[in-house]
């Protein structure tokens, strides 16, 4: 009979609060984040994308990838990998209000997705239209369910509406929600855009995590030219 690894306990110390422990003591018995230390990825966010593209095949050789909040860099780093954009076939933008440590392939920008300029910026930098808007944005957490909602359906409304503005027809937009609802207004549009939307809960996101990912495929305009 195989062993199963020893949880891993800590000690409450006076600095350090519960839900500090409990975070910590969940990293620390995570096994994605101990596949990511080994594997040399950036995150465990990453096998979220890899479970996602190798069921969805969203990453082809050669495409063109937005990163929305991208830092640490977990998906970036897979999804240059995947298109190519070490050997200048593909090509992979992103941006966060966090600094990035660089990646081959992938040009970074530190900016405020959420600034009215960001959509200038990511238009310059892609230099044309994206065959795939990622965004992994997460709102900082208040503990109260209905606001964290409000924001975090801000940060989708607003990744949705700048994919409508620069993904080639046939593109994809795939964003993090959480459980209790995607608006249905939201919904509407994004069905009115593409062929296919879905909700997506890859294994690599916890089960105790009220995060889902919104995945619409197939959009039906073109990219606005760039400005």
């Amino acid at each position: 009979m195989s062993e199963r690894p020893l949880k891993v306990r800590l000690k409450t110390k006076k600095n350090r609060t519960v839900s500090q422990k409990r975070w910590l003591e969940r990293q620390l018995n995570d096994p994605y984040v101990a596949r990511a230390k080994r594997e040399g990825l950036r995150s465990r966010a990453a096998y979220k994308l890899i479970e996602i593209d190798d069921k969805y095949r969203l990453l082809k050789p050669g495409a063109h990838v937005v990163d929305l909040g991208a830092a640490p860099g977990g998906w970036s780093e897979i999804a240059a990998r995947r298109v190519g954009a070490g050997e200048n076939k593909g090509k992979v933008v992103a941006i966060d209000i966090l600094d990035m440590t660089p990646i081959a392939g992938v040009t970074f920008r530190r900016f405020d997705f959420l600034d009215p300029k960001a959509p200038a910026v990511l238009h310059e930098m892609l230099g044309g239209g994206a065959d795939i808007v990622l965004s992994d944005m997460a709102a900082n957490a208040t503990g109260h369910k209905k606001t964290d909602q409000l924001k975090i359906m801000a940060l989708v409304e607003a990744g949705a509406e700048f994919a409508r503005e620069v993904l080639r027809p046939g593109g994809s937009f795939l964003t993090k929600v959480l459980q209790g609802g995607t608006e249905a207004k939201l919904l509407a549009e994004l069905k009115r855009d593409y062929t296919t939307v879905r909700h997506v809960k890859p294994q690599a996101s916890r089960a105790d995590s009220s995060e889902l990912y919104l995945l619409a495929s197939g959009f039906r305009g073109s990219a606005q030219p760039t400005r």
